[in-house]
């Protein structure tokens, strides 16, 4: 940097709206610099020696001279250590606008570069800050500007915000004047009363996403209520239906009734509901969705093909009124053509929610988008749960997602094993983020063969109400339907008869 220059002397800035009083309070000073003229803001030490100055030509552009690192606050110098209240704005002209107002009787500083280095200057000033019982922050309000990403921010405000948790809680204030998007531009306007205004009405500053009682109160007022309703009774009482907002993680090893248990809610909540659904299944085509969709609804196994010399469990046209009956349901598939990109669901999901309304989701499965990633699958998985428990929430919308699991240390999955929270792939993350996650389980070995068809759902978890966790439903797949029924009564039990499994089938048909 260049020597010090001679400070010159004070003049009234009349375009700026300054005194000359404020300005030789300041040592806010006009001289000649090159042969132009230039204004000066001169940055003193505690003795009052010139370290450093800030020279400001006609055309805008500034000049640095001498030593900036001995430079603390401009003004820092014209006020006692410590006080009832100080005032830091963006720049020079601000910081006279703001003390003129006030009878250059209160303590007010300015930054020596700026919002881009507003936390570098107030960190190495906060010993001196500190001795304020309140500290306001007026920094510009200016236009937006924009990230190379298309992001909006407010450079002044944002760094307002940044400074601010610099400070102990309660200690630090953010001013806005109202109308203005600085303190000098309120003064030429004639409204330096909005600049007090803004001074005493200055807000306390609270990160993003605290909030009091008072904030939340009428939310909280809102009486709790069931949610959507599951298909089932016992899992809907045990559950208290389904909330938006929420992430559904189901676990299920393989040819445990996962799909026909897929099946029957999505066609309840098609049905019975009447609400728009979406799915994303991405190891099961379209068509074969609506023939799974048809079964359930006809009560006809129209995915299991005939057999040369038995009587027909369906026949075509059987198949083709059923598809006709539920035609008109909003289901709306994802043909995926074995794509498994999660931004491109994501952002299809978003597309569903805004222009059709849907608020049901079904993924399966969410490991295949992890394994599709470029990042190492534990790190896929992070960010897409993330990603995902993010988006339940800003679309009002709820996720159930299957995830498949970890071969476990005992007895498989697919033999009846008892499915964990850590035999999800990726259990810690989806545990974080799931609300509610379900188990499902069967024994394809059993001994008996009346209970080979028994599919038990196991609570794992269910964050609203933490009783719920832990308790079991049964349900029975029907050979000849290829329905799932719904069992009154625990099966395995020695005191049941397997032979006559009564249940109940509480869909519409």
């Amino acid at each position: 940097m260049a020597g010090i220059i001679p400070a010159g002397s004070p003049q009234a800035l009349i375009k700026r709206g300054l005194s000359e009083e404020t300005c030789r309070k300041w040592g806010y000073t006009v001289t000649e610099f090159n042969g132009q003229t230039v204004q000066v803001a001169n940055y003193r030490d505690s003795t009052g020696g010139i370290v450093f100055q800030k020279v400001r030509f006609k055309n805008k552009d500034f000049l640095a001279l001498g030593d900036k690192k001995q430079a603390g606050l401009y003004g820092q110098h014209l006020w006692r250590d410590g006080g009832k209240r100080i005032v830091i704005t963006e720049g020079e002209i601000d910081a006279l606008s703001v003390s003129q107002v006030q009878g250059n009787k209160w303590p007010v500083v300015s930054l020596p570069s700026g919002a881009d280095g507003a936390v570098k200057a107030i960190s190495k000033a906060l010993p001196y800050l500190l001795g304020f019982e309140e500290i306001v922050l007026m920094f510009d309000h200016d236009e937006a500007h924009y990230r190379p990403d298309g992001e909006v921010f407010y450079p002044g405000q944002e760094a307002a915000q940044a400074c601010a948790m610099l400070f102990p809680p309660g200690r630090c204030k953010i001013a806005r004047i109202d109308g203005h998007k600085d303190a000098n531009e309120a003064l030429q306007a004639g409204n330096g009363a909005k600049i007090v205004d803004a001074i005493f009405g200055a807000r306390a500053f609270r990160p993003d996403g605290i909030v009091t009682i008072a904030d939340v109160k009428e939310k909280a007022l809102v009486p709790t209520e069931m949610g959507l309703p599951w298909f089932g009774k016992q899992l809907n009482y045990q559950l208290y239906g389904r909330r938006l907002g929420e992430i559904i993680a189901i676990g299920a090893g393989t040819g445990v009734g996962k799909t026909e248990f897929l099946a029957k809610q999505i066609y309840y909540d098609l049905t019975t509901l009447n609400e728009p659904v979406a799915v994303f299944l991405l190891e099961q085509q379209p068509h074969d969705t609506v023939k799974r969709i048809a079964s359930t609804h006809a009560g006809k196994q129209f995915h299991v093909p005939n057999r040369e010399g038995e009587e027909p469990r369906w026949t075509a046209e059987e198949l083709r009124e059923a598809i006709g009956e539920i035609e008109d349901r909003k289901l709306f598939m994802y043909d995926s053509f074995g794509a498994t990109d999660w931004d491109v669901i994501k952002s299809t999901i978003r597309f569903l929610a805004h222009s059709e309304g849907v608020r049901l989701f079904y993924l399966d499965h969410l490991t295949a988008l992890a394994a599709a990633a470029d990042e190492e699958e534990r790190i896929a998985l992070e960010n897409i749960m993330a990603e995902m428990g993010s988006l339940v929430q800003e679309l009002n919308i709820t996720i159930h997602m299957v995830s498949h699991l970890a071969t476990p240390d005992g007895t498989p999955h697919e033999e009846g094993g008892r499915v964990m929270i850590r035999h999800f792939k990726g259990s810690r993350t989806i545990g974080f983020w799931c609300v509610t996650m379900l188990g499902l389980e069967r024994d394809q070995q059993h001994e008996d063969k009346a209970l080979r068809c028994v599919t038990t759902v196991r609570v794992l978890k269910h964050r609203p109400v933490g009783a719920a966790t832990g308790e079991t439903i049964f349900y029975r797949y029907d050979g000849v339907t290829g329905r799932l029924l719904e069992l009154d009564h625990n099966p395995f039990e020695e005191d049941n008869d397997t032979e006559d499994f009564s249940g109940e089938d509480d869909l519409p048909f």
